[in-house]
Order: structure tokens, then C-alpha cells, then sequence
């Protein structure tokens, strides 16, 4: 009887395979996050991502007014292949003008494969949350305060009676506004522009 031989080279030809793909997802998510936008590109970003928000969302641009700032991240990069991470680039709004730039990132292990981008309003209802948010020199979702992500109610609006939480957030993907995730994690550090 001939003994059979091990083909041991299939393995490792796999985990060269997972590595490599790791190391492109993970290398363009860094590539985004090196190439970072100016102020200006920042701004019209933000202006495109508030407009969308508020043709989309009823009550949207009454809900913003209501709040004392809104932190918008208008491209959010998410990408992983079992390892994944996430970054981008926004700017905090008082009273309808920029008076900050603000990175966000976010690092995650568990099953995940691709790459996604989406939107992420924080609107700051009450002006202690805000105080507490800009005096600090990296804010993270879970450890330095909540952010309630927000669901909307019949017809597509925002129900503002019932909104209580001081930190309350939306997230859109292409698609629209998304329910099923969280930020919890998320870490935001002010940038210099």
C-alpha cells in the first residue's frame, strides 16, 4: 500500500492569500486617512451631507437648529477582512458655522469582509454634553459619554418629543439612514486646520 503525501503547501498558500488581502483592505483604509482634506474640502463636504440630511429626513433642519452643535463626518471608511478599522475626517458646527475639525476612528475584530462608507451626524442637545465634548483631548463613544442612535418614526420624521438622551447620532449609508450598529468605540480627536 503506497502511503498518501501531504500537499502542505495549499495552507500556506491561504493564509498568504488572507494576509494579503488584509494588508490591501487595511492600506487603503490608511491611505484615506493620510490624505487628509483641507478645511475647505472638509466644509463642502459637510454643507453636501447636512443637505442631504435634511431632504431626507423631515424635521431634519428644525431638529438642527434645536441643537446646540452638530459633529458630521461625511465620509466614514470602514473596511476589514476579520481585523478592521474605520476613519474620517468632519468638523463640529455651532450655530450653523465651523468652529473645530475633528478626526473619528475606530478599530474592530470579528467577522467582517469589505469595505464601506457612510455618514455620521452627532447632534449635541444639551450645552453641558458639547462643553464636556470640546474640552476634551479625545472623546470616546462608551467611555466619555452615550450617543443614542436615532430612529425614525412614522413617515419618515424625527419624533423630537420624545429624544431625551444630551448626545443623540444618525448614520447613513448610500442606501439611507441605517439602524442596526453601533459607534460604541468610535474615539474623536480634534485636528488642526
Amino acid at each position: 500500500m503506497e502511503a498518501k503525501s501531504m500537499d502542505m503547501t495549499r495552507p500556506v498558500y491561504g493564509v498568504v492569500a488572507l494576509a494579503t488581502c488584509l494588508v490591501c483592505i487595511l492600506g487603503s483604509l490608511l491611505a484615506n486617512a493620510s490624505h487628509a482634506a483641507s478645511a475647505k474640502e472638509i466644509d463642502t463636504s459637510v454643507d453636501v451631507a447636512l443637505e442631504r440630511f435634511y431632504k431626507e429626513v423631515k424635521g431634519a433642519k428644525e431638529f438642527a437648529q434645536s441643537a446646540k452643535g452638530l459633529l458630521v463626518f461625511p465620509r466614514v471608511i470602514k473596511a476589514g477582512f476579520g481585523i478592521g478599522g474605520e476613519y474620517g475626517e468632519g468638523a463640529l458646527r455651532i450655530g450653523g458655522k465651523t468652529v473645530d475639525y475633528y478626526n473619528t476612528a475606530a478599530a474592530s475584530i470579528g467577522f467582517q469582509l469589505g469595505a464601506q462608507a457612510k455618514t455620521i451626524i452627532i447632534a449635541f442637545m444639551q450645552k453641558e454634553a458639547l462643553r464636556k465634548f470640546r474640552k476634551s483631548s479625545g472623546w470616546e463613544v462608551g467611555v466619555d459619554g452615550s450617543v443614542a442612535l436615532i430612529k425614525l418614526g412614522a413617515g419618515g420624521s424625527i419624533d423630537t418629543t420624545n429624544i431625551k438622551d444630551p448626545i443623540v447620532a444618525f448614520v447613513f449609508s448610500q442606501k439611507g439612514l441605517m439602524y442596526n450598529l453601533t459607534l460604541e468605540g468610535s474615539k474623536f480627536t480634534k485636528l488642526k486646520k
